[in-house]
C-alpha cells in the first residue's frame, strides 16, 4: 500500500470511527481522576441508601405505594444519580472543548466532523452512566430493594432519562463563549430542584399544586417513574408509562438536533 492509500485509509477509518476517537479521548483523560470516580461511583449509592433509604425510612415505616420506603426510593435514586453523572459530563467537558483546551477545534481540524463529537461526547455520557448505575444497580439489590431480573430494563431506562438532561446540556453548554457562572447556576437552580421536586423521596401528589409543574417538566421525574413501574410494579397505567418514555426520547432528539446545529455553527466559522 502506497503511503497516499494509507493516508486516504487513514481518513477513511476517522469517517467511520470519528465518535469513537472522540469518546475514546475523553475516557482517557478520565484516567488522571480515576480513583475519584470508582470511589463516588461505590460511596454515592451506599451514603445515599443508608442516609436516605435506611436511615428515613425509620420515620417511614408503613412505606409508600405498598411498599417500603426503600424500595420507593431506590428506583428514583438510581435516576438521580443518571442525572448528576450527564450534567456532569456534559457541560464543562463541553466548555473545555470549545474554549479552554480548543480540543473541538482540533478534532474538527481532521475529518472528524461536528455531528461525530457529539456523538463522542454522548458516547463518553453513556458509558459512564451505564457503569455507575449498574454499580448502584447491584448495591441496591444487595439491600433488597430491587429485584435482579430487572437490570437490563433500568439500565435502558437510565440511559435514556441521562441522554434527556444530557443532550439539552451539551446543546447549551456549546452556546457559551465563556463560564461567567451559568453552569454553576444550572446546577443550583436546575439540577438541584430537579432532584428535590421530581418525587424522589414522596409522590408528586404530596407537592403542592403550584410546585407539581417542576415534576411534569423535568426528565427525572418521568424516568424515575419508568423505573419504579419496571421495578416493584407501581401501578400506573400503561398510556403513562408510553407517555414517560416519549418525554423522555422528545427531550433526547430536540438536545441532539439543536446540538449538532451548534456544533456546526461553532466549529465552522
Amino acid at each position: 500500500m502506497t503511503t497516499v492509500e494509507q493516508i486516504r485509509a487513514g481518513a477513511a477509518r476517522t469517517r467511520r470511527w470519528g465518535w469513537w476517537y472522540v469518546a475514546e479521548e475523553r475516557l482517557r483523560a478520565m484516567r488522571g481522576y480515576s480513583t475519584s470516580l470508582i470511589v463516588t461511583s461505590f460511596g454515592n449509592p451506599l451514603v445515599y441508601l443508608f442516609a436516605l433509604g435506611v436511615g428515613l425510612a425509620t420515620l417511614v415505616p408503613a412505606g409508600i405505594d405498598g411498599v417500603t420506603f426503600l424500595q420507593f426510593v431506590a428506583p428514583a435514586l438510581m435516576m438521580s444519580t443518571a442525572v448528576t453523572v450527564a450534567a456532569e459530563e456534559s457541560m464543562y467537558p463541553v466548555m473545555m472543548g470549545f474554549k479552554w483546551t480548543k480540543i473541538f477545534f482540533g478534532f474538527h481540524a481532521t475529518p472528524i466532523t461536528p455531528g461525530q463529537i457529539v456523538g463522542g461526547m454522548v458516547a463518553t455520557v453513556v458509558i459512564r452512566v451505564m457503569a455507575t448505575v449498574a454499580v448502584f444497580f447491584g448495591i441496591t439489590v444487595a439491600f433488597g430493594a430491587t429485584p435482579v431480573t430487572t437490570f437490563v430494563p433500568m439500565v435502558v431506562i437510565a440511559t435514556l432519562t441521562c441522554l434527556a438532561v444530557a443532550l439539552p446540556l451539551i446543546a447549551y453548554t456549546a452556546t457559551l463563549t465563556n463560564d461567567t457562572g451559568q453552569l454553576a447556576m444550572i446546577q443550583r437552580f436546575v439540577i438541584m430542584p430537579m432532584f428535590l421536586f421530581s418525587a424522589t423521596f414522596f409522590p408528586l401528589s404530596q407537592l403542592p399544586v403550584y410546585l407539581q409543574w417542576i415534576g411534569w417538566m423535568s426528565p427525572l421525574w418521568h424516568g424515575s417513574q419508568t423505573a419504579r413501574v419496571l421495578s416493584y410494579g407501581m401501578d400506573e397505567p400503561l398510556w403513562t408509562s408510553i407517555a414517560h418514555i416519549v418525554v423522555l426520547g422528545a427531550f433526547a432528539v430536540v438536545g441532539a438536533i439543536v446540538a449538532h446545529r451548534v456544533f456546526v455553527r461553532r466549529l465552522t466559522v
